[in-house]
């Protein structure tokens, strides 16, 4: 197979589940910033002075997620869930855009998903044999041959890679989100919490996002509620009225990864010029505390811009004047 992209090698991969009925949901963590809500889906966000960052105990400080600085975001717009499948499928058939997966003809897919025989015949990466590489995996074949979106509609598109999400963010008249803009969003209005409705994984045992339950990467128990994906408005939202900013699917921004961040109050920062990778946050259904917790506001992780795999969509924002 052509070397298409580099192997998730922070965190772990997909599918699509089914909802547990009896998994209990969250109300939205109170704020007093105000988000004002619009009627494409997006919602106007105040900006104003953040602190971004984290130097958690249960964190990488090789990733970069310190020092904790005071970063200062114009007002703009971020869409309230990640692009589903039935989004993409209409910028598809308006442009006839053909993916980086589709283009090389391959994408990584989690074993778990995959029947014995084209599981024991993909090749994987060395150090996350996990993955599988498989032939006709695509955003509308998230499993590769003989599999379909039609019953994902409402679930984020995957083997998207940098290029595609931009690409898409370009047809629909927005962007992808700078990094500080994707903390700020995520974090809700709440203040240095681990996640966005505060600093318990599960409070009162209640499931509040979609991530890998039980033992990685064997046995996911799908305690809540999914084995793979969920629909993009599953669980409560943040308090700023985002869907999923923990969990289900890392989401691209538009920044270049750097692990070296200015520690003095910053404006609108964008990143490094350059780069041979691009960051990607929030964690996915992959992840699990034992390998990648990175499903807290603060972890990051980055992939290059070819890169897809069946665990990774995005969200676009637009500048509040548009």
């Amino acid at each position: 197979m052509t070397d298409q992209s580099t192997p998730p090698g922070r965190c772990c991969m997909p599918s699509a589940g089914h909802a547990d009925e009896s998994v209990r949901l969250l109300p939205s963590p109170p704020t007093e910033r105000r988000a004002e809500a619009g009627t494409d889906g997006s919602v106007l966000l105040p900006g104003g002075e953040f602190l971004m960052g984290a130097e958690d105990a249960e964190g990488f400080p090789a990733d970069g997620e310190g020092p904790v600085r005071a970063v200062r975001l114009d007002p703009f717009r971020i869409d309230a869930c990640a692009v589903t499948n039935q989004q993409y499928a209409e910028f598809v058939a308006d442009t006839g855009y053909v993916t980086d997966a589709e283009r090389i003809g391959w994408s990584y897919v989690f074993a778990s998903f995959l029947p014995g025989a084209l599981r024991r015949g993909a090749p994987r990466p060395e150090h996350t044999p996990w993955w599988c590489g498989v032939a006709g995996a695509a955003w509308n074949r998230p499993e590769g041959p003989g599999s379909t979106v039609e019953d994902r509609a409402d679930h984020p598109v995957v083997h998207v890679s940098w290029h595609d999400a931009a690409a898409y963010a370009r047809w629909a008249g927005k962007r992808l989100p700078t990094e500080a803009e994707w903390e700020y969003a995520a974090r809700g209005g709440l203040e240095q919490q681990r996640y966005p409705w505060g600093d318990e994984l599960n409070p009162g045992g209640e499931y509040c996002c979609n991530i890998f339950r039980g033992t990685f990467p064997a046995k996911n128990t799908a305690a809540d509620g999914y084995r793979g994906t969920a629909p993009v408005d599953a669980f409560a939202p943040n308090g700023y009225g985002l869907y999923n900013v923990s969990g289900n699917v890392w989401e691209w921004c538009a920044d270049w990864w750097s692990t070296d961040h200015d520690a003095r109050t910053t404006t609108n920062p964008t990143g490094p010029a350059d780069g041979a990778q691009r960051v990607i946050r929030g964690g996915s259904h992959m992840c699990h505390r034992s390998y990648c917790n990175r499903y807290r506001v603060a972890a990051r992780s980055a992939n290059t811009p070819d890169s897809s795999s069946g665990h990774t969509g995005f969200r676009c924002v637009r500048d509040a004047g548009r």
